[in-house]
């Protein structure tokens, strides 16, 4: 009995990472066809949306080396999990290169999300090690720290010493507990 029960049990866990995986291909190839116009304007209104939750984030970004943002990055897993989103990198204000972020994750996960990142080069050597890179991973290329501020906190620039930082926005507003650990960053080739 016990075997019949285990076996159902691993058949119904293939069935469902399974479906899970086409579901994530399935937003990979939809979410991949997004021009470079429609990614500019999606980064503007997040730029906004930071700048708008985010006390001292208008001068934080002025600040910054350049700034990687990823207007819809969309999560789906059942027992085994996916992530995927395109966005642009902006020196000065203006958009240099695209690219998209990718992850995979296995454990407890039921459902799906969307959220928004916003990375934040510090170190002008972060930046420019992260663009010579073919394929950048947090957590094995370079270390992103992920900053949690509570509702109506300001950005304590002073304490921040990181080569990069990460703001994550859900529906809500700031997204805590999360991790960027294993995330990967590819340039993509976009025409304008």
């Amino acid at each position: 009995m016990a075997y019949y029960v285990y076996k159902r049990t691993l058949s119904i866990i293939t069935i469902m990472a399974l479906v899970t995986i086409c579901f994530v291909a399935f937003n990979v190839n939809n979410a991949s066809a997004k021009t470079a116009k429609e990614i500019d304007v999606s980064v503007d209104v997040t730029l906004e949306k930071f700048n708008k939750e985010i006390k001292g984030g208008k001068e934080f970004l002025k600040n910054a080396k350049g700034v990687l943002v990823f207007p819809s990055v969309l999560k789906a897993g059942i027992g085994v999990g996916g992530e995927y989103g395109e966005g642009a990198l902006r020196i000065n204000g203006k958009t240099v290169d695209y690219y998209s972020t990718a992850a995979a994750s296995f454990g407890l996960q039921l459902g799906a999300q969307s959220k928004s990142i916003v990375l934040v080069f510090i170190q002008e050597k972060a930046l420019k090690d992260f663009r010579a890179s073919s394929g950048w991973e947090a957590g094995v290329d370079g270390s992103v720290a992920l900053i949690k501020l509570g509702a109506g906190a300001s950005i304590d620039t002073h304490n921040i010493k990181d080569p990069i930082v990460a703001f994550v926005f859900g529906q809500t507003g700031l997204m805590y507990n999360l991790t960027l650990e294993g995330s990967k960053y590819t340039k993509l080739d976009k025409s304008k």
